[in-house]
């Protein structure tokens, strides 16, 4: 029996994560990311996946972003009708997280068409509210820790990564007609010291491996996160100003609740309101209560009277018209909105009304993408198009990457420390170039791995002949 492995996605990229294995006559996909950033990669979402959609007998899933589960809808509206795997966790934030990004798909698209900035007419979103509610029912949830039988030749188990709600590394057996061999794929590492999740476990063994990169040429400030995020506070409400943080739904507005709260308890900043426009993370937030095992949030801080995100500082804005009210604002407070690298959604609203405020703070505290907004204002450019106009940027722009979600080249690096044996192949994704050759570097160096892979796009690989 032969095994091949091919990247439709998440090479040489940090987004569209897709990687096909055909295990003799099994054909499954692990992870089915939607491309974002830049517009040559956003173009792959309307082409051929590279693969017959009705060929494929599983899909599954390391965690619920976006970027690795995003296209999950498309691959249902091109009539995939098998079973999705995912952790527990990860089920419940896939029925938030895809109808949202249907609609956001549909409200870009009759958007576009009112103001007429759009290429197409008429203007189609990529996927419905519909194809989102498609998914669900295919959807097999599992515990972690647990081997699974996906196929009489292939089992599965996941292993906690961190990173956010859910997340998980795959190991994967795979019974040959004469050997067993061991695929583990590392999905999004999380941190190590990460305020609310526990550190990724280590896994001893794998014969083929595929290890994220997305900070594998970039070693995070060991700052003190809470210092540094309050004395940016303290300056934008000295002048007067707004914080705008673009944050993820998922994992980056909890921590930024848990940070808040307890810096003004504290007494380190002023007790500012801060303002939650996300219906998602609204509805994400009241999960970690649901799955308390996951995080480091204790019972007290969820318990009433001590809930960190029932705290009387913060507003939760779940309608439009909320939404918009928050315009107005012209003292100090802080609004945190998705998405975090202000791709789309309400964000763009905000920061529409204020790039133009010179009192007002763009905050970013997470990955920004190449093509995207958040790239281009971490890079410093003076205008950014949105809603086909381009808007001056007079507002103060700041990073945070200390509350990044995703480990660092040097926890990437302790990771994968504790494998016991040299794997047979690794293949670096999930990382742009500069970061994945980066990370090759330090694993053939530190390590002295041999065969370590930077794969391209469409590239395929011969795993194992005959095994």
């Amino acid at each position: 029996m032969d095994v091949n492995i091919k990247f439709l996605g998440g090479a040489r990229s940090v987004t569209g994560s897709k990687y096909l294995l055909d295990i003799g006559d099994f054909r499954l996909l692990v992870d089915c990311g939607l491309f974002q950033g830049l517009k040559e990669l956003r173009r792959r979402n309307w082409q051929d996946i590279g693969v017959e959609v009705n060929t494929i007998d599983a899909v599954i899933l390391t965690h619920a972003h976006i970027d690795h589960s995003g296209y999950l809808p498309r691959l249902c509206k091109q009539g995939y009708q098998n079973p999705v795997y995912c952790t527990e966790s990860t089920a419940a934030l896939l029925e938030l997280l895809l109808p949202d990004a249907a609609q956001l798909q549909e409200e870009e698209a009759r958007y576009a068409a009112k103001k007429g900035y759009s290429k197409h007419n008429p203007p189609l979103p990529l996927y419905t509210t519909e194809d989102a509610q498609a998914v669900f029912p295919l959807i097999q949830s599992q515990p972690f820790d647990e081997w699974i039988s996906i196929h009489e030749r292939v089992k599965i188990r996941y292993r906690y990564a961190g990173h956010i709600l859910g997340a998980a590394m795959v190991e994967m057996l795979i019974q040959g007609d004469h050997q067993q061999k061991k695929l583990v794929f590392s999905g999004d590492l999380g941190r190590y010291h990460d305020p609310v999740m526990h550190p990724p476990v280590h896994i001893e063994h794998a014969d083929v491996l595929l290890v994220e990169s997305t900070y594998g040429n970039r070693q995070v400030e060991k700052e003190e996160v809470t210092e540094r995020l309050a004395a940016l506070v303290n300056r934008v409400v000295r002048r007067e100003g707004v914080v705008l943080i673009p944050a993820f739904s998922v994992g980056r507005t909890q921590t930024l609740l848990f940070l808040l709260t307890r810096l003004m308890d504290e007494g380190k900043i002023p007790r500012l309101f801060i303002y939650v426009d996300s219906p998602m993370a609204i509805s994400a937030t009241y999960l970690y209560k649901k799955y308390q095992d996951y995080h480091k949030l204790k019972d007290e801080d969820l318990s009433d009277g001590h809930d960190v995100f029932n705290h009387p500082q913060i507003r939760y804005y779940r309608t439009q018209q909320a939404s918009m009210s928050l315009n107005e604002l012209r003292h100090p407070a802080i609004i945190i909105s998705a998405s975090g690298m202000c791709t789309g959604g309400r964000i763009l609203h905000h920061l529409y009304h204020r790039l133009p405020r010179y009192e007002d703070m763009v905050l970013l505290v997470g990955y920004q993408a190449e093509g995207t907004r958040g790239r281009d204002l971490l890079e410093g450019k003076e205008m950014i198009k949105i809603f086909g106009e381009h808007v001056p940027v007079h507002a103060e722009v700041a990073m945070l990457a200390g509350l990044s979600a995703h480990a660092d080249r040097e926890e990437l690096l302790q990771w994968l420390s504790g494998f016991k044996a040299v794997p047979k192949y690794t293949f670096i994704i999930h990382g742009e170039t500069p970061a994945a050759t980066a990370m090759k570097e330090q694993i053939e160096n530190r390590f002295e791995w041999r065969h370590v892979f930077v794969p391209n796009f469409m590239e395929s690989f011969r795993l194992f002949d005959g095994i």
